[in-house]
């Protein structure tokens, strides 16, 4: 118990001396609440670039080729990600407690690819369980313009109205189906209406004009990888898509089934953090991959 006989009187007052101002460097949410934006800021660098290493594809695809062992390969990896996106079977079984990294938590259940029509989802995860994970953000997809897309913003809704009331932000993925379309048109209306419905982040494919994307949407947009590409194209997407506002990239399979993962993810990070062109980043890529596996 403190000593009021024994107590120095305070005196640095600091009189005359403005508060700081911080300025938090997450797009549109500099006026979100303290445990939003703390969140915000575990997924995101003081630069508002972030580095998702995505392994949540089993939970529609199965067994993917370079995911066949998580508990081998993520922990190898994963201190040169800012956060891991997975599913909460994947995190508990194969993902060590005590990693230090953002997690963005796969919530919602969707239809596996055996389906023609993926679309239809429903919620996962209660959000008293996202809280027990220690979640950073919610993911949830989001199939707009299918059959399914009520449903959809259905559990989007769930998702953002039980993050705001506990300050988790939720990452809005744009889905994109067997048979719907990947254009410009597409991917700026299906990101401004994920934002105007609640999400903090949004996830989608990168495509021509994206500048114009990136522009409309409040909030951040990171880029998926998609389908495997040489190492080389992979780098320059994210390059290209950096330069045209995107706030980061969440890559999984262009990392996991590159010849060297490790060095995969390094020379990403040049180009998201260190803002290394491209060609850069690729020698550096074809210099680590003979040092590490």
């Amino acid at each position: 118990m403190a000593d009021k006989d024994g107590n120095i009187l305070a005196k640095d007052y600091g009189i005359g001396i403005k508060p700081p101002t911080r300025i938090f460097p997450v797009k549109g949410h500099q006026c979100a609440g303290w445990g939003m934006q703390s969140r915000l800021s575990q997924i995101f660098s003081d630069d508002g670039h972030t580095i998702m290493l995505a392994f949540d594809h089993g939970y529609i695809m199965g067994s993917t080729a370079g995911l066949e062992r998580l508990d081998l390969v993520i922990p190898s990896i994963m201190q040169y990600a800012d956060c891991l996106m997975a599913t909460r079977g994947a995190l508990r079984t194969c993902i060590p407690s005590n990693h230090h990294k953002a997690v963005a938590l796969r919530c919602t259940a969707d239809t596996s690819v055996i389906k023609d029509d993926m679309s239809f989802g429903t919620t996962n995860v209660d959000i008293e369980d996202a809280i027990r994970m220690n979640a950073s953000c919610l993911a949830v997809q989001c199939f707009i313009g299918s059959d399914g897309e009520m449903d959809s913003f259905k559990n989007l809704s769930y998702y953002v109205n039980n993050g705001e009331k506990y300050g988790i932000p939720v990452l809005g993925v744009v889905a994109v189906g067997k048979q719907m379309e990947r254009t410009t048109k597409y991917f700026s209306l299906a990101t401004r209406l994920l934002a105007e419905n609640g999400a903090h982040i949004i996830k989608t494919y990168y495509c021509d004009n994206f500048e114009q994307i990136t522009a409309a949407c409040p909030v951040p947009i990171v880029i998926a990888g998609g389908k495997k590409i040489p190492e080389a194209e992979a780098l320059d997407m994210a390059y290209r898509a950096i330069s045209e506002g995107a706030a980061g990239v969440d890559m999984g399979r262009n990392v996991l089934q590159a010849e060297s993962p490790n060095a995969m993810l390094q020379a990403i990070r040049m180009v998201v953090h260190e803002n290394a062109k491209p060609e850069e980043a690729f020698k550096a890529y074809e210099l680590l991959k003979k040092d590490v596996k």
